[in-house]
This record gives structure tokens, sequence and C-alpha cells, in this order.
């Protein structure tokens, strides 16, 4: 019975410390310098995120034609391969 009462004490103890191992700090607040930074980061962001998608849409749009140069411009599927 000592055990048992051991290891639930155990168990509480590690149970309180995980849950205060992982409280956070309030954020401080940001002056105007910072918040302009912070502004100019996320149009940076923005920007190179349109920048991607523009890149992802030509790399498809050039799949695509691949794929029509390559089948026909028929549209017929590709033939299933054998095992």
């Amino acid at each position: 019975m000592k055990t048992g009462k051991l290891l639930a004490a155990g168990a509480l103890t590690f149970a309180l410390s995980a849950g205060l191992s992982q409280a956070k700090l309030p954020v401080a607040p940001m002056d105007d310098a910072a918040k302009a930074a912070a502004e100019a980061k996320k149009a940076k962001a923005a920007e190179a995120a349109k920048e991607g998608a523009v890149a992802l849409a030509k790399a498809q749009d050039w799949a695509v034609e691949n794929y029509k140069n390559n089948h026909g411009k028929s549209g017929k599927p590709a033939a299933a391969a054998k095992k």
C-alpha cells in the first residue's frame, strides 16, 4: 500500500510540474518600429506566396501542355501499366 501511495504522489507531482513548465509569459507590447517591421515582413511573405502561386500555375500549365503533346490532342488517357 505504501508503494501505491508513493507512485500516486510521484504521478501527481509530475503532472503538476509538467503543467507549470508549459506556462508561457505574456507577449510584450510592440513599439511602432517593431510593428512596422512586422508589417513589412508580412507583406514580403504575402508577395512570396503570390509569386509561388504564379510559379505553380505556370508549372501546371507546362505539365498539361506536355501531356497533351505526348498523348495526342484527343485527350485519350494513357495506357495503364501492366503489372
